[in-house]
């Protein structure tokens, strides 16, 4: 007995994992396979007839205008990604592959929900950039971050400024109370130093101990000497009770502006880690 395929064809599109839609030339849904419900968590039939622009994304309705030209001008689209509004009000990314058929008038796209994937791809992006421990920038979003600021303050004839910080005796935190409370000082050490910043200001951690931060806005060398006398204060103030006998550790802050202490990274980095050391054995000596 021969498989009746027609008769089959539209069960086997409501299988589908990816949801099946056809659009009409006015952006209207003429069609909507079953997998709608679980990706945007509209019924087919409430989908059916209104606009398909009406649960995009606002942000990304300009690439997606852009991406529907393409298709009815014949250029099937296989890997445009964009966000749509579900009816709970979530926002799920879209895979989606597209094409135009002249035949049935109307635009074919299968929609895939990658929002995982995004949520992925976003927590490696940061991960690669970012310390795992305090969440602060590492040394290779930080050494980008400053080769475009000296970048930028060449060309705008401006200056900019490099602290370069050490904890003094950490070592001894680790060894007496744990790494696991050596961490969390660490933390609280982050978090004090992004209370000092601004947005356009970046702090690093660059080694076990060793913190950078990049002062993009500094408009002389007072305003340098009042960030790190502001770093000094909070620094200094006692950890909470939930660190019990644990004490807040002293820092050591070198500093080096640009353009005075070095034309490019290397030199300001050598500069500002040996007025750190330099301020170190002062510290010492003086003990």
């Amino acid at each position: 007995m021969p498989v009746d395929l027609q008769a089959l064809y539209p069960k086997l599109i409501n299988l589908m994992l990816d949801t099946i839609f056809v659009v009409d030339r006015d952006n209207q849904i003429v069609f909507v396979s079953d997998a709608c419900e679980t990706l945007l968590g509209y019924r087919a039939e409430e989908l059916t007839g209104t606009p398909i622009t009406r649960y995009i994304h606002p942000d990304d309705l300009t690439i997606t205008r852009a991406s529907i030209v393409r298709v009815m001008n014949g250029q099937a689209h296989m890997d445009f990604r964009n966000r749509y509004i579900r009816k709970d009000g979530g926002i799920v990314h879209i895979l989606w592959a597209a094409f135009w058929s002249e035949e049935v008038g109307a635009r074919i796209g299968v929609a895939r929900d990658v929002t995982a994937l995004r949520q992925a791809e976003t927590e490696l992006h940061f991960l690669a950039h970012h310390d795992p421990l305090t969440a602060l920038t590492n040394r290779s979003l930080f050494n980008e971050r400053f080769d475009a600021a000296l970048h930028a303050a060449r060309r705008h004839n401006n200056s900019l400024a490099l602290l370069f910080l050490d904890i003094n005796d950490f070592k001894g935190i680790n060894d007496v109370h744990g790494h696991a409370a050596g961490d969390r000082v660490l933390c609280t050490i982050a978090r004090r130093l992004e209370s000092c910043v601004g947005t356009t200001d970046t702090v690093s951690r660059i080694g076990g101990d060793e913190f950078t931060v990049l002062l993009t806005d500094i408009q002389s060398e007072d305003a340098v000497a009042q960030k790190m006398a502001q770093i000094r204060k909070v620094m200094a103030e006692p950890l909470g009770l939930e660190f019990g006998a644990i004490r807040m550790p002293s820092c050591s802050i070198g500093v080096a502006c640009f353009p005075a202490d070095g034309e490019d990274a290397d030199a300001l980095l050598s500069h500002a880690d040996g007025d750190m050391y330099r301020i170190k054995r002062q510290k010492t000596a003086a003990n």
